[in-house]
């Protein structure tokens, strides 16, 4: 899949993220590193510019600032540039992974070089990563491992049958089911059923009467067709346009990309009993039964009518569909682990025809994210020992203290919002946790089973030990000390559920961030990425929740309608530009994103401007405080994508793509304008009075 990486917010939703699924043992947790004691002050470093900072080089001078500040900041690099031939994408972000990967790598072919006792960290990380890469012990056992779960599909008779195995651990699904913490009681873990069942990126590459989608369309059901073939099928192209058939009757019901932000839209609590009477053509009960959730009684619904809608094609779906539709997935969600020409057509569609990428990423990164994705938490206690200093953290809970003491001082500023409202979000940012680096527990795997001769089983049985670690806690509190992503994952997300911000070790480093830095360089890149992790509490589905979690409205009806009327001019700002000929950002898809970068900046550079202290900024290669700030957060998100990757990010993703990261919220920021001389005329210009604040 695409390797871009983008700040996120988590919304605990229907349409929420991890699909992997972890065996039923009490959450047992292993002591964490020593955390460093409370931070001290380090002293302010010499100011300078240096690898860690701004690229002067890669400016392009030729372009006023004030027209297009990606390219005055980065065209020369863009120009330049060329995308890796096992990239889609290319960035700071994905230059920091392939570093992460490196030191992942080593600490794993350690530990798959130890031998060590069954049910140990290294044992388990090491024989997960042998068994991926032994490349010839895949081929010379070719389609065996998968066949008993072709054969259940096959066995399959009924539409029951179906649903038992779209509920069992390594099927896909036509519906989603996550465990998180209920949205309206946040310490209790709730149930939550949304849609699913496309196995391309969003509903509008069925839909969207495009040239280029209908080609694509096309590839894709020759693609599902070769899959079936391997698979030995019996008539692979007409299931193959069985299955394009019912994949796009699936997009006609599911809800657009930017409904399925909705918090609101997409919290439904029902009893499974009206569950049962309100969706009655899926075989719920079998299910759940599946999934080990068969006497649960109160559940969630996400996307509700497309539920339910999805559920009647289900009733008038030919079993023979039905099962043709689960082949595939199964072959195609497992195909890294069958033999090569599994692998090879996956990526030739996914990877090159899709995404424009024109070479397979190594076997051993592939690797590295395959054990991250199944014992992650192992590989990162093992990597934060090696590469996360305690200065790092503690500079850290600096550069956030600044950040929501900027936070305070602009909620106090702000003019749009009434007192009563400001007491409530200076509560909210008084209750925001900050997780920085690592966990302060970690989890236990040492009951999952992992074989050196067994890849494809060594990922079913993750799943399912996920999915049992689950299911056994769901009737405990939630645990709030939980991280979402491992301490090697380049990026860094907010949980309005937890109102957190977590801040993992692998992003905290060069050029994000450098404890000796130039600080106009730390708080125009990792700043800004704070802040905007920051400001996504505050976005127009953040705000939804309360300082400790629950989504509740918290502000007056005046002040509800003045964020709207701002939020709406950010969508129409952004919805202006055009990514590829004819393609249009989504503003309303993106404005959660798009408000957390204009915030994040805003609180940023207030929180520069009280790291000075008072003192003026020193001018280093000619350049001000505030040019070396914004020229920091320009170069951060500079990236270049293949075609077919900018039109998926556009069509299916909430971040906007770089460029747009760039110039679309700075001519938002009066400081920008004096910092760099932008005038009426100038491209990017926006009259004082039109600017958006918001934060």
């Amino acid at each position: 899949m695409r390797s871009t990486f983008l700040l996120a917010v988590t919304l605990v939703l229907s349409a929420c993220a991890s699909s992997t699924k972890e065996k039923p043992v009490a959450p047992a947790v292993a002591p964490a590193a020593a955390v460093p004691a409370a931070p001290v002050a380090p002293p302010a470093p010499k100011a300078e510019i240096g690898d860690f900072g701004i690229d002067l080089t890669a400016r392009d001078l030729s372009v006023k600032p004030g027209d297009d500040f990606f390219a005055y900041a980065s065209g020369t690099w863009d120009k330049n540039f060329a995308i890796p031939a096992d990239k889609s994408s290319f960035g700071p972000f994905d230059k920091l992974d392939e570093l992460s990967k490196v030191r992942s790598r080593t600490i794993i072919e350690k530990a798959a070089a130890s031998h060590a006792a069954t049910g140990t960290p290294d044992q388990q990380i090491g024989d997960f990563y042998a068994a991926y890469m032994d490349e010839a012990g895949i081929e010379a056992r070719g389609l065996a491992p998968a066949q008993p779960a072709l054969d259940k599909i096959a066995a399959a008779k009924t539409r029951a049958d179906i649903a038992r195995l779209y509920g069992t651990i390594g099927y896909a699904s036509l519906f989603d089911v996550q465990l998180n913490a209920d949205n309206k009681n946040p310490d209790k873990y709730a149930v939550v059923i949304g849609e699913s069942g496309l196995g391309l990126p969003d509903r509008d590459y069925y839909l969207k009467d495009d040239p280029q989608l209908k080609a694509l369309r096309e590839k894709y059901v020759a693609y599902v067709a070769q899959m079936l073939t391997l698979g030995g099928s019996p008539d692979p192209h007409n299931q193959a346009r069985e299955v394009m058939a019912f994949e796009t009757a699936v997009a006609q019901v599911q809800w657009p990309l930017e409904k399925r932000r909705d918090a609101e839209a997409t919290y439904n609590p029902r009893s499974k009993k009206q569950l049962l009477a309100y969706a009655p053509g899926f075989p719920w009960q079998v299910f759940l039964d599946a999934q080990q959730l068969g006497s649960r009684q109160d559940l969630v619904l996400g996307e509700i009518t497309a539920i339910k809608d999805l559920a009647a094609l289900y009733a008038r779906t030919p079993v023979p569909t039905l099962k043709a539709v689960l082949t595939f997935h199964y072959l195609n969600s497992n195909a890294s682990v069958l033999p090569q020409r599994f692998d090879q057509a996956r990526f030739a569609f996914y990877g090159t025809t899709m995404r424009g990428q024109p070479q397979q990423r190594d076997r051993w990164k592939r690797g590295v994210d395959a054990v991250d994705n199944a014992i992650g938490e192992s590989v990162g206690r093992l990597y934060v020992a090696e590469y996360f200093p305690p200065e790092s953290k503690t500079k850290m809970q600096h550069l956030v203290a600044n950040l929501l003491e900027a936070l305070s001082q602009r909620i106090d500023a702000n003019q749009w919002m009434g007192p009563e409202t400001k007491t409530r979000a200076h509560e909210k940012v008084a209750a925001f946790t900050p997780k920085i680096g690592y966990p302060d527990k970690w989890k236990d795997y040492s009951t999952l089973v992992i074989k050196r001769d067994d890849p494809l089983g060594n990922n079913e049985r993750a799943q399912q030990w996920w999915w049992d670690y689950q299911v056994a806690r769901l009737d405990k509190p939630v645990d709030r000390s939980e991280w979402g992503m491992t301490p090697q994952t380049i990026n860094a997300y907010y949980n309005p559920s937890n109102n957190e911000i977590v801040f993992p070790a692998a992003i905290l480093q060069p050029p994000f961030f450098d404890p000796n830095a130039d600080p106009a360089v730390n708080y125009g890149a990792i700043g800004a990425v704070i802040g905007h992790e920051i400001g996504h509490g505050f976005d127009d589905q953040g705000r939804k929740f309360g300082p400790t979690g629950v989504m509740a409205d918290w502000w007056t009806a005046k002040d509800a309608e003045a964020f709207t009327a701002r939020t709406a001019q950010l969508i129409k700002e952004f919805s202006a530009f055009e990514a590829l000929p004819g393609l249009y950002l989504k503003g309303d898809a993106t404005i959660g994103e798009n408000i957390g970068d204009l915030g994040g900046l805003n609180m940023a550079h207030e929180a520069y401007l009280i790291s000075l202290k008072g003192q003026p900024a020193p001018v280093i290669d000619g350049l001000t405080g505030d040019q070396r700030f914004f020229l920091a957060y320009a170069q951060v998100w500079r990236e270049k994508y293949r075609e077919g990757t900018l039109r998926e990010i556009v069509m299916a993703d909430v971040h906007s793509p770089s460029r747009f990261r760039v110039n679309g919220p700075l001519p938002n920021l009066d400081v920008w304008y004096s910092a760099f001389d932008v005038k009426p005329g100038d491209k990017l210009y926006i009259a004082p009075a039109d600017r958006v604040r918001i934060w």
